[in-house]
């Protein structure tokens, strides 16, 4: 019966664990990344749930006759912002899978 508190051990770990992930990623959601393009002329703003937030243009940046010139400064932006959301998460998150060898978590 020796390996049953091990078990027990290991159980309450995974427990905590659990609980300092939900409280890591609810701690991502409130934080802002801000994603740039045009040389800060079109900012967009996701949260850590990668929604996102804000789309901030400089009125400069507006040409209707270069719609298409916007339109891709928008996705470069959003992409630049979801990009920093995504490697902040991952390395928040990795800690706690580091070394489990868990394929496809984080």
């Amino acid at each position: 019966m020796r390996g049953m508190g091990n078990m027990q051990g290991m159980m309450k770990q995974m427990q905590k664990m659990q609980k300092q992930m939900a409280e890591a990623q609810e701690e991502l959601g409130t934080q802002h990344f801000e994603g740039v393009a045009g040389g800060g002329m079109v900012k967009v703003t996701v949260s850590g749930h990668k929604e996102v937030i804000n789309v901030a243009l400089d009125a400069t940046v507006v040409d209707p006759e270069d719609i298409e010139m916007l339109q891709d400064l928008i996705v470069i932006a959003t992409n630049d912002a979801m990009k920093k959301a995504e490697e902040t998460t991952n390395s928040t998150m990795g800690q706690f899978t580091k070394g489990l060898n868990l394929p496809g978590m984080f």
